[in-house]
């Protein structure tokens, strides 16, 4: 963005500051939670009534992507606008010292030591609390954190006191909605817009769902690790509904904006219950792909967006309507911009290693590199961490990426090569 086109911005978020109060923002973030499973994305047997009501009323983007499957780096990517590695938050966990057993590292100094370089390196950037904050918004942190006490994000309030990724905060949806339900209370008698960040660990093993919503998928699907994990999509979409009604009670939901993301995906293992190989920490659409939604009544006009989408670009786009320019190393769009949207042709991603290999180095705990344009999408192997070849596939042909056309494709794989060098080479 040239300087002139900034001055410009900023004044034009300037005019709008004065014309209207800022808009509220409810940012929703599900948790291990696949693309298709919601009723709008066309699943035959998950039912997300709230959802898809919020999916009709919202500008919504079914090919929304995060950069990184697995939960700490994206949460954080989500909040800062920035990828993986801009903040350096890559992987769950600091390196862990071979001769310790996981439960023992997680209780261990070297543990607590590399957590706490992980919180600096979010600590280190702005943060979308943070940046609102500049306009006089309270805001509020509840469910998933990964980066110590709340206030460490900048969060006004919060239910996080430190434990590795949520302690009291996991209680959110899954036994309660109040710490919500007060803290906008709060925000209304001071006067002033509210942030929140719903980010339960919904439908998030362990997939304990109540037995009223159990017994409408036992007979569904002969595996019961599935419809345990259906029936934690529709106890999580309930949580939803709950939210919503609660802002049109309040009188709340025409100037609110709801945001809504996954932090990546699962594909249920049914044997099992654990997740499957092309979700969660993989480079595949099952780790990396969910709808994103943005409902603003009055402002945004409902409808389906067949653009590409990334979840950084919802710092960029709320923190625009809320009248804060984002930053320049903020590399996302407004995505109610269509100009913006219209003119994107790639979205960028990168998979680390569960533990960091290096806290201070990006690259060293690189796994996979990935490029989409328009139905290609390309897979880079990092050789720091991870063996194989490149894999190319054509989405909307093989939504299961299970035909690499690679060899057959071999200067599609180059350009598309070329692209993703030129975005992050993956070697810094």
């Amino acid at each position: 963005m040239t300087p002139l086109l900034r001055l410009c911005l900023l004044f034009t978020l300037a005019i709008g500051a004065h014309a209207a109060a800022p808009p509220n923002i409810l940012l929703i973030v599900s948790d291990d939670h696949h693309w298709a499973d919601y009723s709008f994305m066309g699943h035959a047997q998950v039912r997300t009534p709230h959802l898809d009501r919020l999916a009709a009323q919202s500008l919504a983007f079914p090919r929304g992507y995060v950069p990184s499957s697995l939960c700490c780096p994206s949460l954080a990517s989500i909040i800062t606008g920035l990828y993986p590695h801009q903040h350096k938050v890559t992987g769950n966990d600091p390196p862990k010292p071979p001769d310790l057993k996981p439960a023992d590292f997680q209780k261990s100094p070297a543990f607590r030591d590399g957590r706490e370089v992980m919180n600096r390196h979010l600590e280190a950037v702005p943060t979308l609390p943070r940046l609102l904050a500049t306009r006089g918004y309270m805001s509020l942190q509840t469910g998933k954190w990964w980066q110590g006490h709340f206030s460490r994000g900048g969060f006004t309030h919060g239910m996080t006191r430190g434990a590795r990724h949520g302690d009291d905060g996991l209680d959110i949806g899954r036994k309660t909605l109040e710490p919500i339900f007060d803290f906008i209370a709060d925000a209304r008698r001071a006067d002033k817009p509210f942030f929140v960040w719903y980010a339960p660990m919904m439908p998030h093993d362990p997939h304990t769902p109540p037995e009223r919503l159990l017994a409408k998928y036992r007979d569904k699907t002969p595996s019961l690790h599935i419809a345990k994990y259906w029936a934690m999509v529709e106890w999580f979409d309930e949580t939803i509904g709950q939210l919503l009604e609660h802002l049109d009670k309040q009188g709340l939901a025409q100037n609110t904006i709801v945001a809504y993301v996954t932090d990546n995906g699962w594909i249920t293992n049914p044997q099992t219950g654990r997740y499957a190989a092309k979700s969660k920490q993989s480079p595949y659409d099952g780790g990396l792909r969910t709808p994103i939604l943005l409902r603003w009544p009055g402002v945004v006009q409902p409808a389906k967006s067949t653009a590409l989408a990334s979840s950084i670009d919802l710092a960029p786009t709320l923190l625009t309507a809320a009248g804060v320019l984002p930053t320049r190393q903020m590399p996302g769009i407004n995505l109610l911009d269509a100009k913006a949207v219209a003119a994107r042709k790639s979205i960028f991603g990168e998979c680390f290693t569960h533990n960091a290999v290096d806290l201070h180095k990006p690259a060293a705990n690189l796994r996979w590199r990935w490029i989409i344009e328009g139905d290609w999408k390309l897979i880079l192997p990092a050789p720091q961490n991870e063996t194989g070849a490149p894999e190319l596939y054509h989405l909307s042909d093989d939504p299961h990426e299970t035909k690499n056309l690679a060899a057959t494709q071999s200067q599609r794989v180059t350009t598309l090569r070329t692209a993703l060098d030129a975005w992050w080479p993956g070697r810094e």
